[in-house]
């Protein structure tokens, strides 16, 4: 299947690599279907794009490569929402927000993604805690800057 995309122009993608989000994402509850890409060149970001609509695509990264330290519980609704039997199968991502220069780019880790990577199913978590920032720095200078 190819779908056009808001970063990478027209790609082709395995329809079995479509992730279903039921109630889509705030902000977005139309598009429940995404499909996470890689972002050439960089190990740490990739994209969840939007299938149906080229526009609506994500930058993403996993937390813990940025915050080693980052913790979080997920409840029992979600677990059984996402049908997650084992913490093998769940994939957490932040989503950035890109600002100029890049160093001041932030991470939401008040609000992962969280995705069961078996069943394709994901849903935006926000998490009952005043730990985490949805605006917490993107590079570790700016993290080793406020510590």
């Amino acid at each position: 299947m190819n779908i056009q995309t808001k970063y990478l122009g027209e790609v082709a993608i395995d329809e079995r690599k479509i992730i279903h989000f039921s109630t889509g994402i705030p902000g977005f509850p139309d598009e429940t279907a995404f499909v996470l890409m890689d972002l050439p060149d960089t190990p740490i970001f990739q994209i969840l794009q939007a299938v149906r609509t080229p526009s609506i695509a994500f930058i993403v990264a996993n937390p813990y490569q940025i915050y080693p330290d980052y913790s979080l519980q997920l409840d029992d609704n979600l677990i059984e929402s996402l049908q997650i039997k084992d913490e093998k199968e769940v994939a957490v991502l932040s989503i950035v927000t890109l600002k100029q220069p890049f160093q001041t780019s932030t991470l939401n880790l008040k609000a992962p993604i969280i995705i069961n990577t078996n069943h394709r199913q994901g849903k935006q978590y926000i998490l009952n805690t005043d730990a985490y920032s949805s605006q917490a720095p993107i590079t570790p200078q700016s993290v080793e800057r406020e510590g």
